[in-house]
Formats: structure tokens, C-alpha cells, sequence
């Protein structure tokens, strides 16, 4: 179905345009009830600068496939209205809503804390995340570079890294995830919701586009850097029919695999896309949220471990058939080479350098 017949735009005076999230959902955790006037000052991004302690955390979740994850900035701009991390904005006073996308906490902490924590002499290498919440390339890392020294640090350190993000920003740092790469010490992962630009536009408010998403992959490949494409998420009754065309276009661009989570949307998150999508598609939502709420027991979230990012029902296994045989078709011949976890020791300690 082509774009400009699927998605119908808002053109009401009260949409604030450049945003996913239409509305402020209370903070659970506050009484205090947020402003979602365009108009108001303090609608412009805002970028708060925050001191951790530390910048680990430790993923205890069976659903991913590593040990840690770092964040350098906790909301995004980018916006997108299904983001499962903007529940997390409320433990920091915020709402999951507007101010998940204009409230930017900054860490500007974080490659010295990191570079703190690899010098113990009790931490062993494992595969850290950039970023498991928020992504580690929204709009600001391009003035502030957060997350360009933390790639230094690890490099300095031949220290593992998996970097997941949907901006084109990442092709910055060609020159440090180049030499990374040749000692198997990066992969890459972009995340890639559809190839239909407009409702790209709809969900994704501030992202890179398609075309330079895909461009993205293209050059990682072209640059010796493993490009894992995340077919994320997949919305049933949106985007699930073109889980086929996008594999076939990675594929063909140079990715090495694929992987996909079908959408879920846990707390506050449930409120914002529903508002968006009555707003945007007033004609498809009902059947939209009905076959997200099939895949989850009757619900639009799931906190299930093993089942909140697979679903389960017809509408899921519809949606998992059509993924392996994505797989099966296209990336049936390709190999990710494994991490290489020996060179971090050497480097941490300057006289073992010596003999490397």
C-alpha cells in the first residue's frame, strides 16, 4: 500500500509537529501534572547535565544478548512513539511523554567513569552495550561527542563494544570502529522500522531517514564493521508486512543478520501510543492496537521475560514465521565473526603491552 494513502497526517492546530509523543502523561511517581503547550518556553530541547556515580549497569534481562550497557544520555530526542525506555524517564521526575524527548539528561562523566571502572583490576572483559536505553547517537552527541571519547577509551583498552543506534552519526567515528573491527572488537546495530519514508516521519519524528539509514549500513559493511539490522519493532497491522522487503534490502546492502522484537507497550507507554496513533490514523487504530493486545494476552504490554518481546498467539506467530523465513532466505550463508576477548588484559596493563 503505498505511503500517502496509509499514513493520514494531523493537521489540527494543537499538534506539535517534529514530536512523536502528542501528550505529557503524568509521572507516576508525582502528583504534579505536565505541560504539553507547544508554545511554552520549555518546549525546546533542554539539556540537563547529571553526575552518576557510576555508568555500568549490569543487564540481568535473559532477553539480551550482553552483560552490560552503558547510557551517556537518558531520554531522546529522536522521539519515537513506541520507545519502551520512555518509562524510565519517570524515576528521573519526568514524564514518559514530551518530556522524554525534550528533557535530555547529559553524563558528560562517562568516559572517565568508564575508563575508571576497566582499570580495576577485578573487571573481565565482556561485551558492553552503547546504548541499552536511549540512543548513544541522538542530535546532541554530534556538539557534545559523549559517546566518541567512550569508543576511545575502549579502544585504548581493546576493550569489546556493541554499539546499537538509527542515526547516521555513527559513520563520525569510521575511524576508530575501522581498527576495532579488524581486531573483532565492534559490531554495529541499526534499527530499521520501515522503508516507507512518510511513516517514518509519523513514528520515528527525528531520526535519520530511510535513506540514510540504509546508506549507514551500506558504509559499515563497505568499512569492514558487522551490521546486525534490528527489524524493530515490529507493529502488526503497521509495519509487519514489510519484515520481507526490509530483510531482502539489508541483506543486499551488506548486513550480516537480523533480529526483530514485536512492539510492546508497557506503562506509560500504552497512553502515548494510542493518543498518537488516533491522531495519525484515526481509520487503523482500532485494528492496530486489537492485534497488538492478540499478542499479548489481551494487553497492549507484556513483562514477561521470554515472551514480552516475542509475544505469543496467531497474530505473533504470523509475525515469526515470516522473520525466519526472512533469515532463511537471505542471511542463510552469512557468518558474524565473534568477539575477540583476549586483548583487554594486555592492554590494561602497560608491561604485558610489551609482548603483545
Amino acid at each position: 500500500m503505498r505511503s500517502e494513502t496509509f499514513v493520514q497526517l494531523a493537521h489540527t492546530n494543537d499538534y506539535i509537529k517534529g514530536r512523536g509523543a502528542q501528550i505529557n502523561p503524568a509521572n507516576r511517581f508525582e502528583q504534579q501534572v505536565r505541560d504539553s503547550n507547544p508554545d511554552n518556553p520549555e518546549a525546546r530541547t533542554q539539556y540537563i547535565k547529571v553526575h552518576p556515580k557510576t555508568i555500568l549497569n549490569r543487564v540481568e534481562s535473559p532477553d539480551i544478548g550482553m552483560g552490560w550497557s552503558m547510557n551517556p544520555y537518558q531520554g531522546c530526542e529522536h522521539g519515537c512513539i513506541y520507545c519502551y525506555a520512555r518509562n524510565t524517564h519517570n524515576y528521573w521526575g519526568y514524564s514518559a511523554g514530551l518530556d522524554f524527548e525534550r528533557k535530555i539528561l547529559v553524563k558528560e562523566d562517562a568516559p572517565r567513569l568508564l575508563e575508571e571502572q576497566l582499570r580495576k583490576k577485578n573487571w573481565k572483559p565482556e561485551p558492553i552495550m552503547l546504548s541499552g536505553n536511549t540512543d548513544c547517537y541522538q542530535p546532541i552527541e554530534r556538539e557534545l561527542e559523549i559517546t566518541r571519547e567512550i569508543l576511545k577509551v575502549l579502544w585504548k583498552y581493546r576493550h569489546p563494544v556493541g554499539l546499537i543506534t538509527k542515526n547516521s552519526l555513527v559513520l563520525r567515528d569510521l575511524d576508530i570502529l575501522k581498527p576495532m573491527a579488524e581486531n573483532r572488537l565492534v559490531r554495529t546495530s541499526i534499527s530499521l522500522t520501515t522503508l516507507d519514508e512518510p511513516l517514518r516521519r509519523q513514528l520515528e519524528p527525528r531520526t535519520a531517514s530511510v535513506q540514510s539509514r540504509l546508506k549507514t549500513i551500506q558504509t559499515l559493511a563497505e568499512n569492514g564493521i558487522p551490521v546486525n539490522v534490528m527489524l524493530a519493532p515490529i507493529i502488526p497491522g503497521l509495519n509487519s508486512h514489510e519484515i520481507l522487503p526490509m530483510a531482502e534490502t539489508v541483506a543486499g546492502l551488506g548486513a550480516l543478520s537480523i533480529a526483530y522484537t514485536l512492539v510492546r507497550l508497557n506503562g506509560d507507554v500504552g497512553e502515548i501510543f494510542e493518543d498518537w496513533i488516533r491522531k495519525n490514523l484515526p481509520g487503523r487504530a482500532d485494528k492496530v492496537l486489537n492485534q497488538i493486545r492478540e499478542c499479548h494476552s489481551g494487553q497492549l504490554h507484556d513483562s514477561r521475560f521470554g515472551t514480552r518481546m516475542r509475544g505469543e498467539g496467531q497474530v505473533a506467530d504470523m509475525v515469526a514465521q515470516q522473520f525466519r523465513l526472512a533469515r532463511q532466505k537471505f542471511f542463510a550463508d552469512k557468518i558474524k565473526p565473534e568477539y575477540d576477548l583476549s586483548l583487554f588484559e594486555a592492554f590494561r596493563n602497560p608491561q604485558l603491552k610489551l609482548f603483545h
